[in-house]
């Protein structure tokens, strides 16, 4: 059996001297596939934080918004999410295509409660679970490598106050992004946008940091 840490955990589990406890989390709560109560969690949630790696090694975190059952647990190994209208960069899909290696983190404010799930993703832009979410326009598709419970510790306890306006919905027009409005990006949006091109000066404004 291959090991399971890496030399550079190792080294810091025997310097706190918390070896047997690794061992004994890796062998009771780290699964190769979703169990129908984590299952559950993870389609109850409408966000969750997304680590991508490019082809240099670099990380990349993303959050991701939606509704609830924005991530669909298609069997016991295999989660699929959609990709949403962004900023045009695609950081975090574009990372998929080029190494797959992901992570996502899903938490429930509410209940103080936590689920990761590692693995490899990749795209079909005509996957057929594309019409499970309203204007995405992408899909994520990830092969589960693994998954476990975190301690709730750490994790502050919040409230939802309201999803936010700009997650599409079926048969409901989505605002547009205000930043698309700024004079600084006025000449460079593609052309589904072009019509929103205005001469708006206050990124921190279209940006909520003011």
């Amino acid at each position: 059996m291959s090991e399971y840490f890496n030399q550079g955990q190792r080294q810091l589990q025997e310097t706190f001297e918390t070896v047997p406890l690794a061992d004994r989390l890796q062998a009771g709560i780290i699964a190769p596939e979703i169990n129908p109560l984590d299952a559950e969690f993870i389609e109850a949630q409408n966000m969750f934080f997304l680590a991508t790696v490019d082809d240099k090694g670099q990380a990349n975190c993303s959050y991701k918004g939606g509704q609830k059952g924005l991530v669909k647990v298609v069997d016991p190994t295999t989660l699929a999410f959609p990709i949403y209208d962004g900023n045009g960069m695609f950081m975090s899909a574009g990372n998929v295509l080029v190494n797959g290696q992901v992570g996502l983190l899903f938490v429930d404010f509410e209940k103080q409660a936590r689920v990761r799930v590692n693995g490899v993703a990749s795209i079909t832009e005509k996957d057929p679970l594309l019409a499970n979410w309203p204007e995405a326009v992408l899909v994520v598709r990830v092969a589960v490598r693994e998954t476990f419970p975190n301690c709730p510790r750490y994790i502050h306890k919040m409230t939802l106050v309201e999803e936010s306006a700009f997650v599409p919905k079926a048969q409901c027009k989505t605002p547009d992004a205000p930043w698309k409005k700024l004079e600084i990006v006025a000449d460079v949006l593609p052309p589904k946008d072009a019509h929103l091109a205005s001469n708006e000066q206050d990124v921190l404004a279209a940006i909520n940091r003011n």
